[in-house]
């Protein structure tokens, strides 16, 4: 695997999707963090030392600099053509007595060309994947890409995203592309109203990812691949705040797939992934905001 700090010619991930600044309030003190998901994923894999490189839209503003700054602090080549727009993107997170984080938000996604920046793996995900006008050109992104996986990570925001019956459809075409899908139950529970979290991994399988993955907070979560499904438990810890857990199972995720690869992935894989990845949560839920674990912390005492 590439160094965080070379410029190879082809990356090990190219993510594509909203970077922004989450203003967290926990009804004391109201406190900036850069965020947006996909954003989270280039973090936690710069943090792992990943080859990786972002597209995004941030204004040349004070927020804008923050972000940019924030991310090469941890390895992230954010693309030069990310530098766009009027203004940085916001979303305020109200944080409730269990550590949740409820959102509003200011987000601006507008059309872009393709990428020219090769990578083994592309991952998108969230707003940028459903908001139009860009939503449109993320779909044209990923089906020129030339990689050998595609990750895709809903992070539904049902007050973004648009008309049920128009985003199912983009989420399932997207899916059709991917060859590996992670979403939560709570995204499930918006994309497929009535259905079974296993009935919705099914769904989600027929679409043709080789790999499904569905967080259940707490309860863990589902690994489904061609070879079965397996479930992981959460790993036990004093939750701060959830923001950025599903972003850091992501990440190590696609840490995974740069290790091994998702073709015919058995039963023990699965599980090996998935308890990596709800390893790496956990650290992230013990602490305030998207602050992803590093390397060091991952690697076995």
């Amino acid at each position: 695997m590439s160094a965080a700090g070379a410029r190879p010619a082809v990356r090990d991930v190219l993510v594509i999707g909203e970077a922004l600044i989450d203003v967290v309030d926990d009804g004391t003190v109201a406190i900036e963090h850069v965020g947006g998901s996909p954003a989270n994923v280039a973090l936690g894999l710069g943090r792992r030392g990943v080859a990786v490189s972002l597209l995004t839209q941030v204004a040349d503003d004070a927020r804008g600099n923050a972000i940019i700054e924030h991310l090469r602090a941890s390895g992230v080549e954010v693309l030069p053509e990310s530098l766009v727009g009027a203004a940085t993107s916001v979303a305020a997170a109200a944080i409730d007595a269990d550590g949740h984080a409820e959102y509003t938000f200011d987000v601006h996604w507008d059309r872009f060309e393709p990428p020219t920046t090769a990578a083994r793996i592309v991952h998108t995900g969230s707003i940028a994947a459903f908001m139009e006008p860009g939503a449109s050109s993320v779909l044209r992104a990923l089906t020129q890409a030339d990689a050998a996986e595609i990750t895709f990570d809903p992070n539904i925001r049902p007050d973004l995203v648009g008309e049920h019956a128009a985003t199912v459809a983009t989420f399932e075409a997207i899916a059709r592309l991917a060859t590996v899908v992670k979403l939560s139950d709570q995204d499930a529970a918006w994309l497929y109203p009535g259905l079974s979290v296993d009935a919705a991994v099914d769904a989600v399988l027929q679409l043709g990812p080789r790999l499904v993955v569905m967080t259940l907070g707490a309860a863990g979560a589902i690994m489904a691949s061609g070879a079965g499904r397996v479930r992981v438990p959460a790993t036990a810890v004093d939750a701060v705040d959830t923001i950025g857990a599903g972003d850091t199972f992501m990440a190590s995720l696609i840490h995974s797939l740069l290790e091994r690869g998702s073709a015919d992935l058995r039963r023990h894989e699965l599980e090996e992934f998935g308890q990596a990845a709800a390893r790496a949560a956990a650290i992230t839920v013990s602490r305030a905001g998207a602050d992803l674990p590093w390397k060091r912390e991952l690697e076995p005492a």
